[in-house]
């Protein structure tokens, strides 16, 4: 099983879907936890706005990866831009705690 990192960009318009769809992406999110390992928005500062995110993700292909990604309430390509890496971490041995 492969570690995956994504990272999204959003629009200011993506501020919009967020609203709207928060609910739906959170149930999300807890329905696919056994993939989708870690999640949470990104701001320039506490408390400032959002303007992307990141997840770590264990799945066994690019292909499930992106299928996750754009089964999300939150996505919209027009909106929210994504960067997908395969994620080695250091220390392999070390469990992640958060």
């Amino acid at each position: 099983m492969a570690r995956w990192m994504v990272f999204f960009e959003d629009s200011e318009e993506m501020a919009q879907v967020r609203a709207e769809n928060s609910e739906a992406h959170l149930a999300y999110l807890d329905k696919n936890r056994d993939r989708i390992l870690i999640a949470g928005g990104l701001r320039p500062q506490p408390n400032g706005h959002y303007v992307g995110a990141l997840w770590i993700i264990e799945a066994p292909s690019k292909a499930e990866v992106i299928d996750l990604i754009e089964a999300d309430p939150y996505y919209r390509y027009q909106y929210r831009r994504y960067r997908l890496f395969a994620w080695g971490k250091a220390f392999a041995e070390r469990p992640v705690v958060l």
